[in-house]
């Protein structure tokens, strides 16, 4: 399959207990050309010894498995890199002061090499066909922007629902409500085209997702879960504060207005 390169971007800020799991579930996807650019904000935890720790793991642990049983009766163990390097390309990005996720974003995607692009939360993880099933439509030209279903898990990792989401149309991802989700890979030419995300706004997302389907982005529906979306019922700070959950509720809200001006008038 002819597999353009892909550029994720992972913006980071104390996420140290889930950013090992995150980038593990990114390394090992099933696609065989893969740029990682994270950038992490200077965090009150251990991320950067996380950071530290996974590039030198990438390029030295191994590991190894039982491969033969000698006539001696012994056993034989192959070795071999517990990452796989062909096809991969680490960069970490360390912030010097604190920039937020929304400048994080857009200063990883303004250093991305790839075609095709995505942002993954720190501590989320990527299902290991994700950028695979996502990147066909894009191959195809069947889309420009692709995204599937999600389960929405806990902390343990179990499994709190599925998050299952409509196919494509305008109305049904941007004039009921913002359908689009988070597991979702797309050309970074738009953002060459369109614009970056808007830094003044909560919902980043929401917002530049919206102006790339106005500006004639085709945009198609994967039915699959190929993501895990942490919950965030226990961890109501930051981002996730009461505040900024009731911002980014008015500022889609106002989208979703926005969009079902744009429906009347197409």
């Amino acid at each position: 399959m002819f597999a353009p390169r892909i550029s994720v971007i992972v913006p980071t800020y104390n996420q140290a207990e889930y950013l090992g799991a995150c980038l593990d579930s990114i390394w090992f996807q099933d696609y065989p050309d893969l740029e990682i650019i994270v950038v992490a904000d200077p965090s009150e935890d251990h991320t950067h010894t996380v950071l530290d720790d996974f590039s030198w793991r990438v390029k030295n642990e191994k590991t190894s498995f039982a491969c033969r049983l000698e006539n001696d009766g012994g056993i034989s163990r192959r070795e071999h890199p517990r990452y796989p390097r062909e096809g991969r390309n680490l960069r970490i990005i360390e912030n010097k002061t604190r920039i937020g996720h929304t400048p994080s974003y857009n200063k990883g995607f303004k250093a991305a090499c790839g075609e095709y692009c995505t942002y993954v939360a720190s501590d989320d993880l990527c299902h290991p066909l994700m950028l695979k099933q996502l990147a066909r439509p894009l191959i195809n030209n069947q889309a420009d922007f692709a995204f599937s279903d999600m389960f929405i898990v806990d902390d343990n990792m179990r499994i709190l629902r599925r998050f299952s989401l409509p196919d494509y149309s305008f109305e049904n991802s941007f004039c009921d409500w913002y359908f689009l989700g988070v597991s979702k890979l797309y050309r970074l030419k738009l953002h060459e085209d369109f614009g970056y995300f808007d830094e003044s706004y909560t919902a980043n997302d929401h917002e530049c997702y919206l102006r790339f389907a106005l500006k004639g982005a085709r945009f198609l529906h994967v039915p699959e879960v190929l993501y895990s979306v942490r919950s965030h019922i226990q961890r109501k700070t930051g981002a996730h504060g009461p505040e900024n959950q009731e911002k980014l509720m008015q500022e889609s809200a106002e989208l979703v207005q926005k969009a079902r001006q744009a429906s009347k008038s197409r």
